[in-house]
């Protein structure tokens, strides 16, 4: 004999006081140990419940008593098991989410056909279409045979999908049906409401049938919202499963698939690793084209932007100090900006110009109405896991805030995608450079990632597209770099007190126009290493608007959007990944002056 009753029930109906209802339901069903889920309503009431029978037979009749509901009649079930594991009582605008206006099932509800009508009339073979409302992996455990699925996965859905029904069905009369038939409360009065000419729906839907007409004209077995999952024609739990992620049904076979894992997924949903990281690339690259559009910089905005003292300024007064830590602003810049009241002091009030300053104090640069030049947008996620962030750099980009720019910056950019992450820029490129960058995504993954870096550990691999053509296909350039950055910052070779630098340098191909495609591996990583080891060479980079051609020097640090690229592109990544402990690579898309390079 079945321990426990299962019923289901819904009424529409007009309700007030739905707080106290809902405490006093709540009460009423946890001293009777009942479980399972009331929604309540101004609109009505929809409940799924199950306990032992008397305790059941109680609760019915507490809702008939209720002013409103004393028409509600409850299909019933049989179950060994209690099908649910805790009772909730909620309130909802809606007992069923449909989200369409002026559909009012008390007042205007459409006609009811009973089951055994239904039965009758496919036993007569008369025209109709049987249209299921329900969800497609509802179907999929069973429907009447025949049946016009209405393919969706949500009942939100059903107003776009019945709108999309062939012409002609409009005047051929249709049943709609469902699990209970309270789905078929709203989606019958829609399709009258839109110009289906006869339409019926099911009483009770298919809980109904089954209990007073049997499984006629029905192949397999009702999906139901609890843990019995299926029930047979003669209401009896079936043993079918559903996956706990995705809810689909599952078939025997299913449930032997290896893909199926118990509370984690099956062969509906299942994902593989690449799957699932190409999936969540996807949705951080979309995360990121929100954040650049409109560009964060290029709408007005009250920057402040900080300046440390540091300790060759200590005791000079505040004008002095600024005039010699930005000198190409000039002193009476300087003076301008403070009378303007537009440097703050560490408390954050106005500053004076004779105020002396003390290494380590901070003081604020107040730039009211900041507008920043437009930069390149078109930012690529590449790869992401729990530890790194690959990312492809469009040109021009500074990476991180520096001189004109401080919001139309990669580091501003990823914090705004990743919010509230921080992920952070292992390594750098200029602002002109494009290709790969590899960020940290914690300060912990950083301390890991960065060391390789600078130690030289991790494989870079550069394309360039240079003036002129290096007589040797492979060699090594090996000149020091001066670590004191002169006009524009730009760097310069010191064989006495700069920093050892070497580029490997590989000829790709040899252009008749006097141009040459290199690629190169860094094996250092200077400032500009690579622009000014090709300089040094005489094989500047075409579009470099520092190292120009002939050894001259351009006056321009960061190009403008439009023009014309700087032609060096960080093509190749490989490095220790700081989880795995494995070296992983990556590669991007060549730009289009390399292109050629596909076919080398």
């Amino acid at each position: 004999m079945a321990g426990f009753t299962n019923i289901s029930a819904y009424l529409f109906a007009r309700l007030e006081r739905l707080k106290f209802l809902k405490e006093d339901l709540l009460k009423f069903c946890k001293e009777r140990d009942l479980k399972g889920t009331i929604l309540l309503a101004p609109e009505g009431i929809n409940l799924f419940v199950a306990g032992r029978p008397a305790a059941v037979e109680e609760l019915v009749s507490l809702l008939r008593a209720i002013p409103g509901l004393s028409g509600l009649h409850s299909k019933y079930s049989e179950s060994e098991d209690q099908p649910f594991s805790r009772m909730l009582v909620r309130l909802k605008k809606e007992i069923i989410a449909f989200g369409v206006e002026g559909i009012d099932p008390v007042n205007q509800p459409s006609p009811r056909l009973k089951p055994a009508q239904l039965k009758e009339w496919l036993d007569q073979g008369k025209p109709l279409v049987l249209l299921d409302t329900r969800n497609d992996y509802e179907i999929k455990l069973g429907t009447f045979k025949g049946a016009l699925p209405a393919g969706i996965d949500h009942f939100r859905k059903f107003p776009e999908a019945v709108a999309g029904l062939p012409e002609e069905l409009r005047e051929t009369p249709v049943v709609t049906f469902c699990t209970g038939g309270i789905r078929c409360e709203k989606a019958a009065p829609l399709m009258e409401k839109i110009g289906f000419k006869e339409v019926y729906q099911l009483e009770g839907g298919i809980l109904k049938y089954f209990e007073e007409v049997g499984g006629d004209h029905y192949e397999g077995e009702c999906f139901v919202f609890d843990q019995r999952v299926g029930l047979d024609p003669a209401l009896r739990e079936t043993g079918s499963a559903v996956c706990f992620c995705c809810q689909a049904p599952l078939t025997a076979d299913e449930l032997a698939d290896p893909r199926y894992v118990e509370g984690e997924s099956c062969p509906h949903c299942y994902r593989s690793d690449h799957q699932r990281r190409a999936e969540k690339v996807m949705k951080r690259q979309d995360a990121l084209d929100k954040a650049v559009s409109p560009l964060p910089g290029s709408i007005a905005y009250d920057n402040r932007k900080p300046i440390r003292i540091p300790k060759t300024c200590e005791g000079m007064g505040l004008l002095d100090a600024l005039d010699k830590l930005f000198s190409y602003l000039g002193r009476d810049e300087w003076c301008r900006r403070i009378d303007a009241g537009r440097i703050l002091d560490p408390q954050g009030k106005v500053a004076s110009a004779g105020r002396k300053v003390r290494a380590g104090e901070q003081y604020v640069r107040l730039m009211p109405e900041t507008i920043e030049p437009d930069v390149a947008s078109n930012v690529g996620v590449i790869d992401e896991d729990d530890a790194v962030v690959v990312i492809d750099k469009p040109a021009p980009l500074p990476m991180h805030a520096c001189g004109r720019f401080n919001r139309n910056t990669l580091e501003y950019f990823l914090r705004k995608a990743w919010h509230p992450e921080v992920p952070r820029p292992a390594h750098r490129l200029d602002a002109n450079t494009t290709g790969l960058v590899v960020c940290a995504r914690t300060r912990q993954i950083a301390k890991i990632l960065q060391p390789q870096f600078s130690r030289g550990e991790v494989e870079k691999t550069y394309l360039a597209k240079v003036w002129g053509a290096p007589e040797e296909n492979e060699f090594v350039i090996r000149a020091r770099i001066s670590s004191e950055a002169g006009k524009l910052g730009a760097r310069e070779i010191d064989e006495d007190a700069g920093q050892e630098a070497v580029t490997e340098v590989k000829v790709v191909r040899r252009n008749d126009d006097g141009t040459s495609l290199i690629e190169l591996r860094p094996l250092t990583g200077r400032t500009n290493q690579i622009r000014i080891h090709l300089w040094e060479a005489a094989c500047p980079i075409i579009g470099d608007p520092v190292y120009l051609r002939g050894g001259a020097r351009g006056d321009c640090q960061t190009m403008a959007l439009g023009d014309e690229p700087m032609c060096l592109h960080a093509w190749k990544l490989a490095f220790i990944h700081p989880h795995r402990g494995e070296r992983v690579r990556y590669e991007t898309p060549l730009p289009a002056w390399a292109a050629a390079l596909e076919n080398h």
